[in-house]
């Protein structure tokens, strides 16, 4: 049986943290960007471990998004991955499970971007349906490009917004989503 701790980042020992990045590059064949990693790290860590050995990971960082110019405190999913020799046991689906109810917990929306959306709508989030923009010095800008791989998870405040509406992020290094 596995093991699902939940830990901040800052509380992740470096050993951890090294393996982890190692788990993150190794489940994304290698296109696990310096970016990316940032991305992944200030928030709280889902770490499933089988015999004291990392297996999967899911993280759940702050940002904030706006619905129709309405800002939500949104815990956005990142880094979500299991060990490629694990893969399709239902790690990813523990740890992706644990990362939800941090969002429900501590946050009026969540929020992540994938290229594999029915692993997250089997799991009760739903694809976003209107358009995508990125916000920055110069206002909002359409990013057509990221329209059907961005999921939410409605509840408490947000349980309400269209789906069909606007949703904007602000501008980050790397991939905005």
């Amino acid at each position: 049986m596995p093991d699902i701790e939940v830990r901040a980042t800052a509380d992740v020992p470096p050993a951890v943290l090294d393996a982890l990045r190692a788990l993150l590059v190794a489940a994304f064949g290698g296109t696990f960007s310096a970016d990316d990693w940032d991305h992944t790290l200030g928030g709280c860590h889902v770490l499933v471990t089988e015999s004291g050995v990392l297996v999967a990971h899911a993280a759940v960082v702050e940002r904030t998004l706006h619905v129709d110019g309405v800002p939500f405190r949104t815990g956005y999913v990142e880094g979500v991955a299991t060990a490629p020799s694990r893969q399709g046991r239902g790690l990813g689906t523990l740890a992706t499970g644990a990362a939800t109810d941090l969002v429900r917990a501590g946050f009026d929306l969540g929020a992540l971007s994938t290229g594999v959306p029915a692993f997250y709508e089997r799991l009760g989030w739903e694809r976003w349906a209107g358009p995508t923009f990125v916000r920055g010095d110069g206002g909002a800008v359409r990013t057509p490009g990221e329209d059907g791989g961005v999921l939410v998870l409605r509840h408490g405040p947000s349980a309400g917004v269209a789906l069909a509406a606007g949703i904007a992020c602000d501008a980050r290094s790397g991939d905005d989503w």
